[in-house]
């Protein structure tokens, strides 16, 4: 740490401030993304954060890193923050649409939103202590089995298996004891390996494999090609539509809903824009509308791959999330 800059900061200098602080910024934004499930959230609680630190600047002591101090205040404003059950509670409920094909299956994690590869953050550096890779422990799959766990669960592994902190050290970062944090991260531990999905390592990011399944679900989808596009699915697979709780199933279920809704046996077209969320392959779509003369902002696509097949599709359904990728909210029919 520069102690110049520690010592400006301590007296009050913003510039200062921002130079300690700012190569934590992307990184602390992913930590309580991992923790809150929600881009947007986990801004907000970074800007949280910050504000924190620079109202305590003048207490920080010096005795761990810097880096592990905005760690402390970013993490303990995730576990206040997930504390209020009831919003989320209330969105769960709001969200649900009695206009789709009926389902035996509900989304446990009807506000998750994904997080764009461009952000960055992903590569902060961790820990000997680390279990995961850095780019493992931001996929869809791992949010959103974090995302059923308690709390203090949550951040007890996130702390330890993705940021490599020791148990002594995640101790101090949330003021409790060591064997509290063992006790936690052997639950956490149990509850994740019976929830996550058993997938094969999926091919490669941008490898020709990969293309070959993108490509082949792109020009599947833009055709409104159900059979195509099942072909591509593995035998279990799920389509989900975060914020609404729905979720399907299986190639006959998915077939279904595609062929009666999504696709509205093939009069709604749409247009697929590759992009990359939480190190996955994803697409920025768009709902054609020729009477206009444009194309339509329509979601996020997000696809998990299982070896050279689709494990998981995941449509988020919220056009505000088009900023974050750089992506326009229209487009001309011209170039759809």
């Amino acid at each position: 740490m520069d102690d110049f800059l520690l010592t400006q900061a301590r007296q009050g200098d913003a510039q200062a401030f921002g130079e300690l602080t700012g190569p934590y910024r992307q990184e602390l934004q992913v930590h309580c993304y991992r923790l809150v499930g929600s881009v947007a959230e986990a801004e907000d609680l970074v800007q949280e954060t910050l504000l924190a630190a620079w109202r305590g600047m003048d207490r920080f002591a010096g005795s761990s890193s810097l880096r592990t101090w905005l760690y402390k205040i970013a993490t303990n404003r995730c576990l206040n923050a997930l504390r209020d059950h009831s919003r989320r509670a209330q969105e769960v409920t709001a969200t649900s649409s009695t206009e789709l094909p009926e389902t035996g299956r509900l989304c446990e994690v009807p506000w998750l939103e994904p997080y764009p590869d461009a952000a960055e953050g992903f590569d902060a550096q961790p820990g000997p202590e680390a279990l995961l890779e850095s780019r493992e422990a931001v996929s869809l799959a791992f949010v959103t089995a974090v995302q059923t766990l308690p709390p203090r669960q949550r951040a007890v592994l996130v702390l330890r298996d993705v940021l490599g902190y020791r148990g002594d050290e995640v101790a101090g970062l949330l003021d409790t004891t060591s064997d509290a944090v063992a006790s936690g991260l052997k639950r956490a531990r149990q509850t994740l390996s019976t929830r996550q999905r058993a997938l094969q390592r999926p091919v490669l990011p941008n490898s020709i494999a990969e293309r070959r399944v993108v490509d082949a679900f792109v020009a599947a989808f833009e055709r409104c090609d159900v059979p195509a596009m099942v072909e591509l699915l593995t035998d279990d697979a799920i389509f989900s539509m975060p914020p609404l709780t729905q979720e399907y199933q299986g190639p006959d279920a998915i077939a279904g809903f595609f062929t009666e809704w999504g696709f509205a046996h093939g009069t709604r077209r749409f247009r697929l824009i590759p992009t990359r969320a939480n190190g996955q392959p994803a697409f920025a779509r768009y709902l054609r509308d020729h009477h206009a003369g444009i194309a339509h902002a329509h979601g996020i696509t997000v696809l998990t791959l299982d070896g050279t097949r689709i494990a998981q599709l995941t449509a988020f359904l919220d056009t505000g999330l088009f900023p974050r990728f750089g992506m326009p909210r229209t487009l001309p029919i011209a170039g759809v």
